[in-house]
């Protein structure tokens, strides 16, 4: 039997992040026939993970891979999955769920987030901040500031990393480093794969710096994005051939 594909995302009090979510999940089943997908979420969104989880087993599924919708691996892809994981695997013998890679800084979705930046004003005297939530975890964070540091040099302006929340600089910061730099207009790019609370603080706070600021749109309604989606979960489910074959 083809294991299911559950795509679990962070999830939101905004409406609007799990209804993106769900339109991916539906480009994700379209690219994918055969597999069945299903969307879930760690919290605040329903339906969450431990229930889809849960529910496959009852159906009879022995097998699953879990996708993370995470563009990076910090807490929630080191620790709250696997916990979450553990906890349904305990209480369903015999149940073996793979977890893919998270989405990461793969270059299709880099490919996307640059390709936002299209609509920007051909203004000179532009600065660029990549925007993000941000993490506790440095070596997260190094992944968004690496992106601005190949962006630099692919824009040929200056460029710098930005986060919602966790981490330095945030957007004030951000700002002010590149006006140091010679930038006038500010261009936000958007690491993020929905619309939310913290995207909307990342717009508030580019606009109050600028208010001619340009706000790019999150990534997940491209269809490339569901081609990481599909790609993470082919390589999980080879995982589960090697590891059983």
């Amino acid at each position: 039997m083809t294991p299911p594909l559950v795509a679990v995302a962070h999830g939101s009090r905004d409406p609007r992040s799990a209804a993106t979510v769900r339109a991916l999940v539906d480009v994700v089943r379209a690219q994918a026939p055969g597999v069945s997908v299903y969307e879930s979420f760690l919290d605040l969104s329903s339906p969450l993970v431990t229930d889809v989880l849960r529910s496959l087993y009852a159906d009879g599924h022995r097998t699953a891979v879990v996708v993370p919708l995470l563009l990076g691996s910090a807490f929630h892809a080191r620790v709250d999955l696997p916990a979450l994981i553990d906890s349904v695997v305990a209480d369903c013998p015999g149940f073996v769920v793979r977890t893919s890679d998270v989405l990461g800084a793969d270059p299709a979705l880099e490919a996307v987030a640059l390709d936002r930046l299209a609509a920007a004003p051909r203004f000179s005297g532009r600065g660029v901040i990549v925007s993000a939530v941000g993490s506790s975890n440095a070596t997260a964070n190094a992944v968004v500031a690496s992106l601005a540091t190949r962006w630099e040099e692919r824009l040929g302006v200056p460029v710098t990393e930005a986060f919602a929340s966790a981490a330095q600089p945030d957007i004030p910061a951000a700002a002010a480093a590149l006006r140091a730099r010679g930038a006038r207009h500010l261009v936000v790019a958007s690491w993020f794969l929905a619309p939310g609370l913290l995207p909307d603080r990342i717009a508030r706070l580019a606009r109050e710096a600028d208010p001619e600021a340009f706000i790019a749109e999150p990534l997940a309604d491209d269809p490339r994005v569901a081609d990481v989606v599909v790609s993470r979960y082919a390589s999980a489910v080879s995982g589960l051939l090697r590891q059983y074959a």
